[in-house]
Parts: structure tokens; C-alpha cells; sequence
């Protein structure tokens, strides 16, 4: 039997401009309770909203705008229509009840993985319980202007409610909106203020993205954008593998993005996966090479690898492409690394003078001073970068150091003190707290302090006797000559082997 070919597309879904036709005359031939589902953006949400009575001018249509989270909708409904003669109630803004709960990665949101909720937001779980309350009680057509996300989550975690649908629609959308609502949310991205968004803002924006997206009317420079928030925003939720595979997604519709490379390379340093992030940055050099921000987070990659020569070199071109507090604070730092201590000085003080308020170039000078043994100018370092940040419980430990290397130990105990308050898990500054204890006279709480250290990290003492070893032997060394001293040493280990 051959199958009818006339009618192989009755199961797809109506085109949206014959959607919105089937809306109006949906609406216009009911009359009492209904519920529909009406597929769209908050923009067009809004221009549905002033166009809606022009439509349908017989009815009496009114608009009830939720702009926060509610676990009970049948009460503010019952309170809006009182003493009021409706026939169609708009709801916009149910969504925000439904991001208060979502308990889902953002990874799995971006997947729209729907079929593994272990929770029911409030709101549908108030919907199902009191559907028959919403029939007996309002003789009205209840319109929800939803996002898809919103509608997939009636469909699966409110049935009882959904079952009683009269319809489900789909705004159409115009080129001119798709463009409107994506230039909106590009002119608006910012990593920063991402990172201070609520859970729920970054879900809402997330999601906001996500149906730009699926757009047929989107371009690919603006897709591949959109790519790129989307995948900031999932960075600054602290789900990297999802924002890279969003990164990677925008590189194939625009593989000459220096800043998706860059995000991307980003992505890979909070995984610790310093050589891929190394990678993306290097491409992203290839297409940008004065781009200074890549090149200064390049720096850091090698550093954490371990490469203080070579973060030191993307440091210095960092700085030659524009001169900034952050890379000169690093440059001081390798060089401080690589024994450096004057230069590091310098590079820091360049710092401070293109950001006084830098509490990380005048802390780290601190440590640079320390080490050269000027401690008064040390303390006085550590002190300007405690102005800046009060609560830098290494500025205050960095302090008692330089103060116990010029024997004043109730000063230096006092220091350590203040970085234990704010701390009280601080190992170094327990032991070095110990240790001038000790020189105070007071061996019994000095003791208590290096046990203390020694609970928190069994570790650092092996660490520190380690680093007494290298101490000892340098100074053995300056004192006798390197020739000198291994002659001392094979002396020794013949007379231990003959001791034996």
C-alpha cells in the first residue's frame, strides 16, 4: 500500500505567522476557563501584549506581570481579577519562579536536560495540586507567555496542569527583533558583571541567549558572539567544559576570533590544563599580536607550569604593548623567582606608580625587601598594601617576618596574631607566631604554636627543614668555596663508609 504523500507534513508544526493566526481565532472562539502556552521572547511578549486588543477588541483582556519568584499563583490572580470583568488574563514573568529552583549545572541547562529534574519548583507543584481550583473558580483564558525553556518545564514537571492545555503557540519572530534582542544583550556583556549575577540571573540569561540562538534569523558574526557570552557566562558559573564547548562552537563560525581563543585559553587555566591554555593563547596571538591581555595571561600559564623564564618574556611583551599595574607586578614576581630581588624591586615600584591602590605590587615589594634584608622598608610596604586591603592575611604575616628579622618579637607576634584572626588555619603564621614566642621566653605557647602549624600541615615542617638544608649548605659555601666544601663532604662520607 503506497502511504499518502499529500499529507506527509500534518505532524510538523504550523509555520509561526499561521501560529499567531491560530492564536487570535483560538481565543476569540473561547469563552470561560482555558489554559494556552504561547511560545516567545519578553520582547515579543510585549508587543504581543499592545497588539492583542487591537486584535480582539470584543474581549476583555488584562495583563498580569510577575517580576519575582512565587510559590502560589492562584492567590495573586484571585486578588488581581476581584470586582474586575475579564475574559483573557496575560501572564508574563512566571519564569523567574521557575530559576529559583533550578538545582541543574548550567551544563546540563545548556543541554535543555529536562528528564532528570530531581526537584519541582514550587510554583508547578502548586499548579498540578490546585488545577481544579484555577477551573471552578476563574471563567477566564489564562495566556502564558513563556520562553521554550519554561514551556519544557510545564510539559514535564507540571502535566496535570499541561494536560488541560487548549493550545500551545509560537510567536513569530521578526529579523528585526532577533537583531534588536541580540545587539541588546551583546552592548550589555560583561564578564565583570557577570561574575556578581544571582544563580537565577545567570540561568535567565543564559537561557535568554540560548533562544537567540536557535534563531533562524540570526547571522553568524552575532551567533558566533552570542557563542562567546554564553560561553563567559558558563565560566564565571564555574563550569568550564561547557563554556569551552560553547568557545568551540563560535571558533567554527569564526575561527579568526582572537577573543574566543583567548576565553577559550581561559577556560583551559581553570581546568589546569596549562598546556592546552598555552595553545589558545598562542593562536590567539597568530591573529592579534598586540593583544596585551593574551599575553599577559599566557605569563601566568608559564608560571604555573613552572616557567618563570619564559612567563617572564610574555610579561615583558605584555608591557611593551601597553604598560600596565598587573604585568609589571608579574614581571617583579618571576624576577623575584629567578633571584632578581633589586630588579623585582623597580618593577614593582613601576606598578605602584601606575596604580598606587595595587595591594599585590606593595605587598609582593614586602617579600622582595625582605629578602635584600630591608626590613624597615619592607614593613613599611607591607603596611601601605594593609591600608589598601585590611583583611590580607599575608601582607600581615609578610609583616611579622620583616619584624622578627629585626629582633622586635612582640611587634612580629602581634602580626602574626592579626593574620590567625582572619586565618585561623594560617600554618606559616602559626609557626613563625611559635617561633617568636620562643624568643620571647615563652616556650610553652611558642610550642603549642609550631604544633598547631604541624596539625594543620604535617607537611610544611619537612618543607621548612628542606629549606634549612639549602640555607646551611649556601652558607657553607660562600664561606669556604664550592671546591673547598666538597672536598669537606667527601672527606666525610669516606669517614662514615670506614665508621661502618
Amino acid at each position: 500500500m503506497n502511504p499518502n504523500l499529500s499529507d506527509w507534513d500534518d505532524d510538523l508544526p504550523p509555520e509561526p505567522e499561521e501560529a499567531y493566526q491560530d492564536l487570535l481565532r483560538a481565543l476569540k472562539r473561547k469563552s470561560g476557563f482555558g489554559l494556552f502556552f504561547v511560545q516567545c521572547t519578553p520582547v515579543e511578549a510585549d508587543k504581543f501584549i499592545v497588539k492583542l486588543p487591537q486584535e480582539i477588541p470584543q474581549k476583555k483582556i488584562e495583563v498580569l506581570r510577575l517580576v519575582e519568584a512565587i510559590d502560589n499563583l492562584y492567590q495573586p490572580v484571585a486578588e488581581f481579577v476581584k470586582e474586575k470583568q475579564i475574559d483573557i488574563l496575560l501572564i508574563k514573568g512566571l519564569e523567574y519562579s521557575l530559576y529559583k529552583y533550578e538545582k541543574r549545572s548550567f551544563g546540563e541547562i545548556t543541554e535543555g536536560q529536562f528528564s532528570n529534574l530531581t526537584s519541582v519548583p514550587h510554583i508547578l507543584n502548586h499548579l498540578n495540586q490546585q488545577r481544579e481550583r484555577f477551573r471552578d473558580d476563574f471563567h477566564i483564558s489564562f495566556v502564558f507567555l513563556l520562553r521554550s525553556f519554561s514551556i519544557n518545564y510545564f510539559i514535564h514537571r507540571a502535566p496535570d496542569f499541561f494536560d488541560w492545555r487548549s493550545g500551545v503557540f509560537e510567536l513569530p519572530t521578526t529579523p528585526e527583533v532577533v537583531e534588536q534582542e541580540s545587539t541588546r544583550l551583546l552592548d550589555e556583556a560583561d564578564y565583570e558583571k557577570y561574575l556578581k549575577l544571582s544563580p537565577e540571573q545567570k540561568i535567565e540569561k543564559i537561557l535568554e541567549i540560548q533562544d537567540l540562538l536557535a534563531e533562524k534569523h540570526q547571522s553568524e558574526s552575532r551567533k558566533a558572539n552570542l557563542l562567546l557570552e554564553l560561553g563567559d557566562l558558563l565560566t564565571t558559573a564555574k563550569e568550564s567544559e561547557a563554556a569551552i564547548a560553547f568557545y568551540d562552537q563560535a571558533l567554527k563560525l569564526q575561527l579568526d576570533n582572537h577573543q574566543v581563543w583567548h576565553r577559550r585559553g581561559l577556560g583551559f587555566g581553570s581546568l589546569e590544563r596549562y598546556e592546552e591554555e598555552i595553545a589558545s593563547y598562542d593562536k590567539a596571538i597568530e591573529i592579534k599580536p598586540d593583544y596585551h591581555l593574551v599575553w599577559h595571561h599566557r605569563g601566568i600559564a608559564l608560571k604555573d607550569l613552572g616557567k618563570w623564564k619564559e612567563a617572564l618574556a610574555s610579561w615583558e611583551k605584555a608591557i611593551e604593548i601597553k604598560p600596565n599595574a598587573g604585568s609589571l607586578n608579574w614581571q617583579g614576581n618571576a624576577l623575584d623567582n629567578l633571584g632578581q630581588s633589586e630588579e623585582a624591586v623597580i618593577c614593582y615600584d613601576q606598578a605602584i606608580a601606575l596604580n598606587y591602590n595595587h595591594p599585590h605590587a606593595w605587598y609582593n615589594k614586602g617579600i622582595a625587601l625582605r629578602k635584600l634584608g630591608r626590613n624597615e622598608e619592607a614593613i613599611a610596604s607591607y603596611d601601605q598594601a594593609l591600608k589598601i586591603k585590611s583583611d590580607d592575611y599575608e601582607a600581615w604575616n609578610g609583616k611579622g617576618n620583616a619584624l622578627f628579622n629585626l629582633g622586635r618579637f612582640e611587634e612580629a607576634n602581634a602580626s602574626y596574631n592579626q593574620a590567625l584572626k582572619i586565618k585561623p588555619d594560617y600554618h606559616e603564621a602559626w609557626y613563625y607566631q611559635g617561633a617568636a614566642l620562643i624568643k620571647l621566653g615563652r616556650w610553652r605557647e611558642g610550642n603549642n604554636s609550631i604544633s598547631k602549624a604541624i596539625e594543620i600541615n604535617p607537611d610544611f615542617i619537612n618543607a621548612l627543614l628542606n629549606m634549612q638544608k639549602k640555607h646551611i649548605i649556601s652558607w657553607f659555601k660562600q664561606k669556604l668555596g664550592l671546591q673547598k666544601l666538597v672536598r669537606i663532604l667527601i672527606s666525610f662520607l669516606r669517614l662514615i663508609r670506614l665508621r661502618r
